[in-house]
């Protein structure tokens, strides 16, 4: 076998058409990473029962998670900037396994939060070289619809993965859901090393290329609107299958066909919001945003019953469009440092995550009631709105400077 960094791949023609073999399976690690990352969220009583935990502090192995993306994103894109492509994807695919697996054995509570971090280690790298094969294999004018391709294997998995790994879970025990995603990664390795064609590193793919990015204003501000405008979703969904049992009085059985609704929106919105950003790019951005604030305020009064708390939730689900335009926005703002801005914005919706799990956490555990995190929702995505007026006026006085 090759050496990861020093594989020959000559650069890749655009196509006419999607390379379909090759995003199918960069979506199959999608579809594992995502199934890793949510099923948590619809198993904490049971994990918080068999770890003699309360379920907030259960809620802390989501953030130990996002808290490992948000560290291994940055670090693996910078070491691992001369590696082929190709290799570097299976690799993290076979990180992923292995991690998982490990999460499947944790003897106790300290122990799944450490491996949890370990689990999201590899997590922003591979999104990162996802995106960058993908955009490199798009047909003119269809980057971001491309990158939303790849990127549907995660949504698709809140449709799918994460339902069915939830029923295991309740089924088999929760051990058995993160079993499951480590065999999907195995089976995405074989996919990638299989389907995905050869494609080099930029040549100018160093170290010091790389940490370029953390210069650019737009970069930050960029990472700003992701981290801060995406927490809403997550501090509602975070804790969404007590706030479905115990304030919209939803039927047990009912909660994994909620969830697949869920996912079902997220879908939607990956595929909605990239035509949008491969035509509008930052006003996109803004619309979901704003969309983002009136689907948090509406879904505290959806929450009151079961019908509406499912259609609700497919509504928080279509704030997902907000990932390809931070995506996109990110390739096109980061110059040489592709790979590190590219991963980055794995690490802040991440940090999303770690953000808005801990906010609405926090809400909950002062009393404030399931539905409070709704409003945590809401104020996040006021946030967003903020960084992202600051992005459009720093924008403009480079422009003016320039």
């Amino acid at each position: 076998m090759s050496s990861p960094s020093c594989e020959a791949a000559a650069p890749l023609a655009r196509p006419e058409r999607f390379p379909v073999a090759a995003m199918l399976a960069m979506a199959v690690g999608g579809f594992g990473i995502g199934t890793g990352e949510f099923v948590i969220m619809g198993l904490l009583p049971e994990v918080a029962k068999g770890l003699q935990v309360n379920i907030a502090q259960a809620g802390r192995a989501i953030s130990a998670y996002a808290a490992g993306v948000m560290v291994g994103a940055p670090v693996l894109a910078v070491l691992t900037a001369k590696w082929q492509r190709r290799w570097l994807l299976v690799a993290m695919m076979l990180a992923y396994a292995l991690g998982n697996f490990a999460s499947a054995l944790a003897p106790g509570y300290p122990s799944l939060i450490a491996l949890r971090f370990v689990a999201g280690l590899p997590h922003g790298t591979y999104f990162g070289a996802a995106a960058l094969v993908a955009a490199a294999l798009a047909p003119p004018g269809r980057r971001a619809t491309s990158v939303a391709l790849v990127m549907t294997g995660l949504t698709a998995a809140t449709v799918v993965g994460v339902p069915l790994a939830t029923w295991a879970g309740e089924f088999f025990g929760w051990r058995a859901a993160f079993a499951l995603v480590g065999c999907n990664a195995l089976a995405a390795a074989w996919l990638i090393q299989r389907h995905v064609p050869a494609q080099s590193a930029p040549a100018q793919g160093s170290v010091l290329d790389e940490l370029s990015a953390l210069r650019l204003p737009q970069v930050w501000l960029t990472l700003g609107v992701a981290a801060i405008g995406f927490g809403g979703l997550f501090a509602v969904f975070s804790y969404i299958k007590p706030t479905l049992l115990h304030v919209s009085h939803m039927p047990q059985s009912w909660v994994p066909l909620t969830l697949s609704l869920f996912g079902m929106g997220m879908v939607a919105g990956n595929l909605a919001g990239a035509r949008l950003a491969d035509r509008w790019l930052m006003p996109s951005i803004a619309g979901v945003l704003v969309w983002a604030l009136a689907v948090m305020a509406l879904f505290y009064w959806a929450a009151l019953w079961p019908v509406t708390a499912a259609a609700g939730l497919f509504l928080v689900g279509t704030i997902g469009a907000l990932g390809v335009g931070t995506q996109m926005r990110l390739m096109d703002v980061a110059g040489k440092a592709q790979s590190l801005a590219s991963a980055l914005n794995q690490s802040a919706f991440n940090l999303a995550n770690a953000l808005g799990a801990w906010l609405g956490g926090a809400a909950i555990e002062a009393g404030w009631g399931w539905r409070s995190t709704s409003w945590v929702g809401a104020a996040l995505a006021l946030g967003g709105l903020g960084m992202f007026a600051a992005c459009l006026w720093t924008a403009r006085r480079e422009s003016l400077r320039a």
